[in-house]
């Protein structure tokens, strides 16, 4: 079937008589094993043990929904939430969605398919499905909405049914087989490989969203950003954005690699937070705002004296008093994430006494997402992907994740056989070689 499906120009009609399996392999985590690390604290946890690679049945395609051959995939850090059952298992997730309608029970199953990426081939599609057909090249946003209600049509992350695909639904990327709405599909970036497409998705939109877009932070030329994690997932994304938008970007590392990655990227502006030794909290229970006015000093010395116009905010309670601190006034700190933990504390007299805002920020809409892809398939914005494992391997990409062991995004091969396949437009490639070669962050 692979071999199919990597032909090129394959007709719709080939693909569409090509026979479905009745089964297919997929990472999972199990609804019986959801309590198996009670007893550990979270930072003991190990995805490893919790992840399994197995069969399951192929679902049904209902209308409005795809069925996708998965080429690759990528790990995204609710995948790692997911393997340790934190903050709390996605089950509960999956059974609510089931009692939605008749058509989500087949999502609450005694497993979970995870993964909230993908690039691959549509195989089948649904009634009402026009856009799509099979054989199209697609890579998938992970927004999953219903919009049966008012409130999401301005804004479709507003929708009282907003899910994220393959974390808060069944059936996601990290498989050989996806189910998802048709309108989760945008056009695979042709210049680009399969594991290479797969990267961006899920990272990239959201780091649009909170950085560029006017539900974010409305970034704009000339402003300061300070950039948390900038040679990560999201945060190589909102490197990117800010230097192709004419803003100037402070990249916060913890290594001096991770430094070289920015440097390679474009930035100047760096700060190695594990060699400046910055503790922003002197025991669990207090923070050290002399560690915030060092660290502030540390900014004004590399933009010539400014305060921070953006703080691009997603580690969460380590870093969030800081924010709030360095942030200019009449400044803006965007926040999502929260992979350090999710109960903030700031002194609110910096928030409140210099009219700074807090803006939550959650993935993108669908608009901000095909956005967000149209600039990959312009050559303006590159996937960054340091390591890539066989699907059979998922276990040690998520604990790479997990342990931050990893620079960009970690790569999942699903069906495809091994790298660099699936570039359907090789003249633009060879345009864009030195940018795509550079932002592989091996």
């Amino acid at each position: 079937m692979v071999d199919l499906l990597e032909t090129p120009n394959v007709s719709s009609e080939e693909v569409a008589s090509f026979p479905l399996p009745e089964s297919y392999r997929a990472a999972v985590v199990l609804r019986d094993e959801q309590h198996m690390f009670d007893h550990l604290p979270v930072n003991e946890r190990e995805p490893s043990k919790s992840l399994h690679m197995t069969r399951v049945p192929v679902p049904e395609v209902g209308p409005g929904e795809a069925l996708v051959a998965v080429m690759a995939s990528s790990v995204n850090y609710n995948t790692v939430w997911s393997s340790i059952f934190s903050p709390l298992p996605t089950f509960a997730f999956l059974e609510r969605y089931g009692k939605s309608s008749e058509l989500a029970k087949r999502h609450d199953l005694p497993y979970h398919v995870l993964g909230s990426d993908l690039a691959g081939v549509v195989l089948r599609t649904g009634p009402g499905v026009r856009r799509w057909k099979p054989g199209d090249r697609v890579v998938a946003h992970c927004l999953s909405v219903e919009l049966e209600s008012s409130d999401g049509h301005n804004d479709t992350m507003l929708d009282p049914e907003q899910r994220i695909w393959g974390f808060e639904t069944n059936f996601g990327g990290l498989a050989e087989i996806a189910l998802v709405k048709s309108n989760q599909l945008m056009p695979k970036p042709d210049h680009l490989s399969w594991e290479e497409a797969a990267a961006p998705g899920l990272v990239n939109s959201t780091a649009y969203r909170q950085l560029v877009s006017r539900n974010g932070a409305g970034m704009k030329q000339g402003d300061n950003v300070l950039i948390w994690g900038a040679s990560g997932g999201l945060g190589s994304y909102a490197t990117q954005f800010a230097l192709a938008g004419g803003a100037n970007p402070i990249c916060v590392v913890s290594s001096e690699q991770k430094a070289d990655i920015c440097r390679a990227m474009g930035a100047d502006a760096i700060i190695d937070r594990s060699a400046e030794g910055y503790r922003f909290w002197k025991d669990e229970n207090a923070q050290d705002p002399k560690e915030w006015k060092r660290f502030g000093k540390r900014i004004r010395e590399l933009t010539g004296g400014e305060d921070i116009d953006i703080v691009f905010e997603h580690p969460g309670r380590e870093t969030f008093g800081a924010s709030v601190f360095v942030t200019r006034k009449g400044g803006t700190i965007t926040t999502c994430a929260s992979t350090s933990g999710y109960m903030h504390e700031y002194d609110n007299r910096y928030l409140w006494m210099s009219l700074k805002r807090i803006i939550g920020s959650h993935f993108a809409n669908y608009r901000e997402a095909w956005e967000a892809n149209r600039l990959i398939a312009k050559g303006k914005i590159h996937p960054t992907l340091s390591k890539v494992y066989p699907l059979a391997d998922v276990g040690e990409a998520v604990e790479d994740v997990y342990r931050n062991r990893h620079c960009g995004k970690v790569g999942v091969l699903c069906l495809a056989h091994r790298q660099g396949r699936g570039v359907n437009d090789p003249a633009m490639r060879a345009r864009h070689i030195e940018a795509i070669n550079r932002f592989r962050l091996a």
